[in-house]
């Protein structure tokens, strides 16, 4: 029996993927959406870099109502982004037009994709960054982008915002999350500060059930320490 059904935007990335296979385990019905398919999810809608974000966002936003037809979703999990370096003085245009799309835009396709498809009462995840909280003078696009999902995520939790009503609206905002790649570029790191994603998807598997969501607009840190991770509000 199906627990439900959810949206997992970013499918094919580290997390990502991790969270299709636990929601799978957890028996809900899942879709990933990403550049690439992942074959573990229910159907793949993948993104194509050649359209424009417009183009991006209505035919995505077809193609998943396409699939669901009269059903609605649980939840819709945003974990698409990247990381970027750049001050004023070097790749600022560069590493800024690529963290908004990677952050951002997909952020905004997640958000109108929910406007359309969430339940009342379901759950919209977006991901922002704690490093966001505060200036980024090392990776300014990086920090810029960060703090515009922060602001979309309180903005949609907001009156007239055009979500589903009861529904909650949440960013995450992890410090470093335990992935190959990180590991791979940072061999020396403490890694029992580094958020494991196995925590992550778990989490997403109890708010999609609507366990333990924290109130609508929160941002929610993600602090680990000694290989325990806490959940602070911002």
């Amino acid at each position: 029996m199906v627990s439900g059904r959810v949206v997992i935007y970013g499918g094919r990335g580290a997390l990502g993927a991790k969270c299709v296979a636990q929601l799978k385990a957890a028996n809900f019905w899942v879709a990933s959406v990403d550049l690439a398919e992942n074959t573990d999810a229910d159907v793949s809608v993948t993104v194509k870099t050649s359209e424009s974000f417009i183009q991006q966002e209505s035919a995505i936003v077809s193609a998943i109502g396409n699939i669901l037809k009269d059903e609605k979703l649980d939840g819709i999990f945003c974990v698409a982004g990247g990381w970027a370096g750049g001050n004023s003085s070097k790749d600022l245009a560069k590493s800024s037009e690529l963290m908004w799309t990677q952050s951002v835009c997909s952020s905004v396709i997640a958000s109108t994709l929910a406007s359309k498809y969430l339940r009342e009462g379901g759950v919209l995840q977006l991901t922002g960054a704690k490093a966001a909280l505060e200036a980024t003078p090392g990776m300014i696009g990086y920090g810029m982008a960060k703090a515009a999902v922060h602001h979309l995520t309180k903005s949609l939790a907001g009156k007239d915002s055009g979500l589903p009503s009861n529904s909650t609206v949440l960013a995450i905002l992890p410090i470093t999350l335990d992935t190959p790649m990180n590991r791979k570029w940072m061999p020396n790191a403490d890694f029992s500060t580094w958020t494991p994603l196995e925590y992550v998807a778990d989490l997403f598997v109890k708010w999609a059930k609507g366990d333990d969501r924290p109130t609508s607009g929160s941002l929610v840190q993600l602090v680990t320490k000694d290989s325990k991770t806490t959940l602070i509000p911002a």
